[in-house]
């Protein structure tokens, strides 16, 4: 407006009116900025506002739980004297519980310790090449050699290869280093159908693949053959799921079960097997 009246008048200069008109652009971009400045505040302030109102609830919560436990401690206090022994027995109970969770985990985190150290001295023999299709755990005291079938065997076969045979030859020192323990040789599969002449299905395919082991394990490598045990389990016990094919791949698989009697877990932990020439 006073640009307006300056120019209809016809007071001022070209150069008073560049003047003017600068201020005034000026003007309008601090009030813009004012403007945006003025809404930033008030979505901070709605936010805020939201903010104080949680804590609000909160902390009314959290005071309404403060009068519920200060009244159920008032009635404690204000019980008879069969009641404070009741108390005192429930805290007594309260500490033993305590004490018998702290033996637990205790003993947990031995047991972790034990089978992390059997496992190391189960697998200390075997490359990297063959860990990487070799799972060692242990389980409850129980070893699980588990082996991927295209490791050991020829495609679409229940032949040990001949790409197996350094393996399991580390695999028979581990067993017969630990001679008084049984062995179960576990065959399993994925769920896709044999078609192979003479084998029926998946449980032939599995028990035959074991029984193979086996006899490797005792023709070859000298095992004795009254520790072994073949087994097949066909699809039935899968580790994985059957509609993906890297599924499928970790489902087949046979797995080599060193079961210690109990009394002699403790020994197999100090007594690693020789390391094996490469």
């Amino acid at each position: 407006m006073l640009l307006a009246g300056v120019m209809i008048s016809g007071c001022v200069s070209n150069k008073k009116y560049t003047e003017l008109q600068d201020t005034y652009s000026k003007l309008r971009e601090r009030n813009q900025e004012l403007s945006n400045k003025y809404q930033d505040s008030q979505r901070e302030l709605s936010g805020t506002s939201s903010r104080v109102k949680s804590l609000e609830e909160q902390i009314a919560s959290e005071k309404s739980n403060v009068v519920a436990l200060q009244d159920a401690l008032n009635k404690c206090l204000n019980s008879s004297s069969q009641g404070n022994v009741n108390i005192s027995k429930l805290v007594d109970e309260i500490n033993s519980s305590n004490q018998y969770i702290k033996q637990l985990v205790n003993a947990k985190n031995k047991s972790d310790s034990l089978n992390m150290v059997l496992t190391n001295n189960l697998t200390r023999s075997l490359s990297r090449e063959e860990l990487s299709d070799v799972d060692v755990q242990v389980l409850k005291g129980v070893v699980y050699i588990s082996l991927a079938d295209n490791m050991l065997y020829k495609s679409g076969s229940y032949e040990v290869s001949d790409k197996a045979g350094e393996t399991l030859s580390k695999i028979a020192k581990i067993i017969k280093d630990y001679s008084t323990y049984d062995v179960l040789i576990e065959g399993n599969t994925d769920n896709v159908p044999i078609t192979q002449p003479n084998i029926r299905n998946n449980w032939d395919l599995s028990a035959l693949r074991a029984s193979s082991v086996v006899q490797v394990l005792q023709t070859k490598y000298q095992v004795d053959p009254k520790r072994l045990t073949a087994g097949g389990r066909g699809e039935f016990n899968p580790v994985a799921d059957n509609n993906t094919p890297a599924g499928k791949a970790q489902n087949r698989r046979t797995q080599i079960i060193i079961t210690p009697k109990l009394d002699q877990f403790m020994d197999l932990i100090g007594k690693a097997p020789e390391q094996s020439q490469k």
